[in-house]
């Protein structure tokens, strides 16, 4: 097979290679002639667990000779309630019920639609630099990257964005930068959209496409008084930063405060197709029996798929296995910034980091990019300049591999300032 047939995909997919993928196992990818290549991508955060993982794959294999596919709203079917009990294992009681939908997209609009039904209000408030989707509302929400809108206008009206804590871009100390971001959307409250007409903040609690960055400490804490003195729901994104990636099973856990709703998607079936939502029973009260829904959210084979990675980042210590890896990833990346002048910053939490690229900064991404691809290493970049190099290895990466994956990022660097 080759790449005959590569012109009848649609062009509106980006494209980061050119590889025409045979297999992949653990952290690799092969292509058709054999060539391995290092995935610190994970398929942009999803094989949480590696490509393939046997205990995943045994899950998929059973289920589909079972059940392959159950109407929700017809039948209730064992896997997804499986998945249940996997998932209140893992989050705080209060978040209690659940909705499964397909895509990223699907659990933000879910959550949306849950939040202005159950408060009665129509506004929405989002970070600038988050990305929550590419449907027509999601877009509306996404400000990481003009793309994701152009020529798309006008979109959904009654959002609002306010800064996300940026410390790097503005220049100034994480408590600056803080109260800076609290203080705006205080002020946005008072100026574009009061509260009571306010459902929902949402906000990534490690910002993703809009450059992989961690907020200062008591950002989401701050978020969760103001919503609290409001009657506004907080919503955390956890779709990119969610099922280990962090060194958490999520990334709010980090801070001391339960969202109302928090939207789960890519990490959460190590490939397959499914996203949720989970929210207090309260809220699900005021939700309109009929009023949202889908023909395929909540598919037996990929619950299976989603219980037994839950069960693998469990019983394989992948939290653990972040936080060390992450330490380990960003102590060499800081030690890198020393060396390289165009290092601009470096940041992250668990195995979630970026490095950020100065002065021609986009120039230099795309080029240590394309370097390490040559030597086998697969990365990618963000924000809304496409200057920071993003590092996201499934979670199952051990300490050699990190390491040559360091020593190959190393050379690109070494390249790239010799060109």
């Amino acid at each position: 097979m080759n790449l005959l047939n590569e012109e009848y995909l649609s062009t509106v997919w980006s494209r980061v290679t050119n590889i025409l993928v045979d297999h992949g196992k653990g952290i690799y990818l092969y292509n058709t002639e054999g060539k391995r290549f290092m995935d610190f991508t994970s398929g942009i955060g999803v094989v949480n667990t590696g490509h393939c993982h046997p205990k995943v794959v045994e899950a998929i294999q059973k289920q589909s000779n079972e059940l392959i596919f159950g109407q929700i709203n017809i039948i209730y079917h064992k896997p997804v309630l499986s998945l249940i009990e996997e998932l209140r294992s893992i989050l705080p009681s209060a978040l209690d019920r659940f909705f499964f939908s397909n895509s990223g997209a699907e659990a933000v609009e879910a959550a949306v639609k849950l939040a202005k039904q159950a408060t009665g209000r129509s506004n929405i408030i989002v970070f600038q630099g988050g990305f929550h989707g590419r449907t027509h509302l999601t877009m509306a929400m996404t400000t990481s990257k003009t793309i994701y809108r152009s020529m798309y206008q006008p979109l959904v009206p009654g959002i609002f964005v306010s800064p996300y804590p940026y410390p790097y871009y503005y220049g100034w100390e994480n408590r600056e930068t803080l109260d800076f971001a609290v203080r705006e959307l205080k002020r946005l409250l008072k100026t574009q959209t009061a509260p009571k007409e306010t459902a929902a903040i949402i906000v990534e609690p490690v910002l993703g496409e809009g450059g992989y960055v961690v907020p200062p400490a008591g950002f989401l804490s701050a978020i969760r008084k103001i919503c609290d003195e409001h009657g506004i729901l907080m919503i955390v994104d956890e779709i990119q930063s969610g099922f280990g990636r962090t060194g958490k099973y999520f990334a709010f856990q980090h801070e001391e405060i339960v969202p109302d709703i928090i939207t789960m998607a890519k990490g959460i079936a190590s490939g397959l197709p499914l996203s949720g939502i989970a929210y207090r029973q309260e809220l699900g009260e005021k939700w309109l029996t009929g009023s949202h829904g889908g023909t395929y959210g909540g598919n037996p084979i990929a619950c299976a798929a989603a219980e037994a990675t839950i069960r693998v980042i469990k019983e394989e210590k992948l939290l653990q296995n972040a936080g060390e890896r992450g330490k380990q990833l960003l102590k060499a990346l800081s030690g890198l910034k020393k060396e390289f002048s165009f290092i601009g910053d470096v940041r992250g939490i668990g195995l979630m980091a970026g490095v950020e690229f100065s002065g021609k900064g986009n120039e230099i991404a795309a080029a240590v990019q394309r370097e390490a691809l040559e030597k086998g290493l697969l990365l990618l970049t963000c924000g809304a300049e496409s200057n920071i190099i993003r590092w996201i290895p499934p979670l199952i990466v051990t300490g050699d591999q990190m390491d040559e994956a360091l020593n190959i990022f190393r050379k690109a660097l070494e390249r790239t300032i010799n060109r």
